[in-house]
């Protein structure tokens, strides 16, 4: 297998450095989209029919990508929504079109007229109806959007023009925290989530570019005017924060981002909107930054009325990994032993790790425990001598890597990998950073990322996909490299990360042998069913086949070795578990029980978006934006494609 080829498959291991809600049936309540759950109660579509699927209608959004993207990052990562009668699609553009669903014809097109940018993608838009006024008035059902120039936009549902009376326009300038150094270093990326009337706005801070980066709060603004209503920095600058004590200078100054770039998750009856937040500047290195740092690297529960913390909780302490919490996460009915239910929010993170709390309150349902971790990292570094695992939870990635683990198509494969790892730190997870270079497992994208996980209510079961190759992570001390900025990444190659300030260089690459195939055994990317409840696996499957990256097919391999990918599942009612995410350009639909593949078909490009399912005209449908992700190396598209039974 050339090089060429596994490069395109592993690509992603560190194109996520650089980097979803539920959709159920007919004009589905609001509130159930910012649940997490990606669960669909329909079940026209099952187990016994799903083999009769066949493609519906697919629209084109006419932003097919040029075939050299020079290195931006552009990905159709959007998860459509059905919005009074119109399935409304968010393009890598951020023009929101609402297209009839049972054709597919486009209806009206809003279009924010968004800069380009680095970073092209929309991962949703959010629904709010203004209870207050009167039924049919003009944005009574409105559309909220962020942008890549860092707006929140406000529209009507029904014809895709602006809400006037929102902001100046329809529209709110947000100021980032500071001037920004090139267009788009901190945009609105995720949806907004909407609390009780209260519009609540994330930002992806561009990763590495300065350690005295902008800060990563989070804005919230009156979901009918669009006045500032309040404002939360993950980060915090008041000496009398609590979380101030957890930073050695006694606040957060001089350090930027913690950013909430995932998207968020609510609860209307509690008040609360839950912020999965981000690393402090920069990644890998935290010498000047010593202690915890929290609110980063957490979840949060705020007040939707006043922002104000009602609880918290920190995944990773002093994060030097690149741990974001990268998804969504995903507010349930914890079943109990005696079979009663807790308000739970379940939290999949980058380390594979699973984490469970009372949403109400912050008091987790698995025990949590303090383990000793690596202390090896460079002069100056201030490590968390322990980290917080989940007691009796199963893991989602593999928590270490060793010359041991090593795996190649041939002997010699192998023997070469386990070469590079002895030439690498290596060791379990949490070993840090360093200048030979230090072998990462989980990768710095994971395990999980933005995607996360899909719960089905009726077994007590989360499917969540996730990554499994490793990557090197390395410090670079500044005077020993010149950094060109011009310089073309290459897949597979290693990429750098020049962070102003910071007196390290970062590189990360993907774990790959001499000869071009991954260091780390199949599969490359995995789909994993977990009962939550017994804390259990149920079933465990490679996620992707190579068959279309490579020439030919040798004699008896099993080519469904996974391929690392992004995007997350839906699961429905129907007992199944449709997914793209791979980079075979294929959707799949999976029993729910068992994990075994009773449907497949071929996309015209990558899904690695998130799949929804809805009803519309008797029928229902399961849809995916097929357009892929440029840093993976995929087929890129412009596709939304929709399937339903044959008739």
């Amino acid at each position: 297998m050339s090089r060429h080829l596994i490069a395109r498959l592993l690509r992603c291991a560190s194109s996520m450095l650089l980097m979803a809600g539920t959709m159920c049936a007919v004009a589905a309540d609001p509130d159930v989209h910012q649940l997490g759950t990606k669960y669909s109660p329909l079940n026209q579509i099952n187990a016994g029919n799903v083999g009769q699927l066949e493609r519906a209608w697919e629209f084109h959004t006419g932003e097919v990508p040029p075939k050299d993207t020079q290195n931006a990052l552009i990905a159709f990562e959007d998860q459509p929504s059905l919005i009074e009668g119109n399935l409304v699609i968010c393009t890598t553009s951020r023009r929101v079109i609402a297209l009839d669903p049972q054709t597919g014809k486009q209806r009206w097109v809003f279009d924010p007229k968004d800069p380009k940018v680095g970073t092209q993608k929309c991962r949703g838009i959010s629904h709010w109806i203004d209870e207050q006024a009167a039924e049919g008035s003009h944005c009574k059902s409105r559309i909220f959007l962020g942008t890549s120039n860092y707006r929140l936009m406000a529209f009507d549902a029904r014809d895709g023009k602006r809400c006037e009376a929102f902001g100046d326009n329809g529209q709110v300038q947000m100021q980032p925290s500071k001037p920004e150094l090139f267009a788009g270093e901190v945009v609105a990326g995720s949806k907004p989530a909407i609390v009780n009337g209260v519009v609540v706005v994330g930002s992806a801070v561009a990763d590495n570019q300065r350690v005295d980066a902008p800060s990563g709060r989070v804005l919230a603004f009156d979901a009918r005017s669009g006045k500032a209503l309040w404002q939360f920095d993950p980060l915090p600058r008041d000496p009398a924060d609590p979380a101030a004590k957890t930073w050695a200078r006694g606040t957060a100054a001089g350090f930027g981002a913690g950013n909430v770039w995932a998207n968020m998750a609510v609860d209307q009856g509690l008040d609360l909107v839950y912020l999965p937040t981000t690393s402090p500047s920069g990644d890998f290195f935290g010498g000047d930054r010593a202690g915890d740092n929290r609110y980063s690297s957490s979840i949060v529960a705020l007040k939707g009325s006043t922002g104000q913390v009602v609880w918290h909780f920190q995944f990773v302490h002093h994060n030097v990994f690149d741990y974001d919490t990268p998804s969504e996460p995903l507010l349930i009915d914890w079943k109990k032993p005696d079979g009663s239910t807790v308000p739970a929010l379940v939290q999949n993170n980058k380390t594979g790790l699973i984490f469970a709390f009372n949403r109400a309150n912050g008091e987790p349902l698995v025990p949590i425990v303090e383990r000793a971790v690596p202390q090896s990292g460079v002069a100056g570094e201030h490590l968390s001598k322990t980290q917080p695992f989940p007691q009796g939870m199963p893991v989602l990635a593999p928590q270490s890597f060793s010359p041991d683990d090593a795996w190649g198509f041939t002997f010699i494969d192998k023997w070469l990998c386990s070469r590079k790892v002895e030439e690498h730190s290596y060791g379990p997870i949490f070993t840090p950073p360093s200048k030979q270079g230090t072998v990462f497992s989980p990768s710095v994208g994971g395990g999980p990322n933005w995607g996360g996980g899909a719960y089905d209510p009726a077994t007590g079961i989360m499917v969540v996909p996730s990554n499994r190759v490793p990557t090197i992570v390395k410090l670079i001390p500044v005077a020993d490299i010149k950094i060109d900025k011009a310089q073309k990444i290459e897949m597979g190659g290693p990429m750098n990360f020049a962070a102003a300030g910071s007196p390290f260089v970062y590189q990360i690459q993907p774990l790959l042998s001499p000869l071009g195939s991954p260091c780390s055994a199949p599969p490359w990317a995995a789909l994993t069913a977990v009962d939550l409840a017994n804390r259990k696996i149920v079933w465990e499957v490679p996620l992707g086949s190579i068959e279309k990256l490579v020439p030919f097919k040798p004699p008896g391999m099993d080519l469904e070795l996974g391929t690392p990918g992004a995007g997350g599942p839906l699961v429905t009612a129907g007992g199944l578990v449709f997914i793209g995410y791979t980079l075979d350009d294929s959707m799949r639909a999976f029993d729910l029980k068992t994990g075994k593949v009773l449907w497949k078909t071929d996309l015209p490009a990558a899904g690695t978006a998130v799949p929804v399912s809805y009803e519309a005209g008797g029928n229902q449908y399961v849809v995916i934006a097929a357009g892929g992700h440029s840093m993976y190396g995929s087929t890129l598209g412009d596709s939304v494609v929709a399937y339903k039974l044959k008739r």
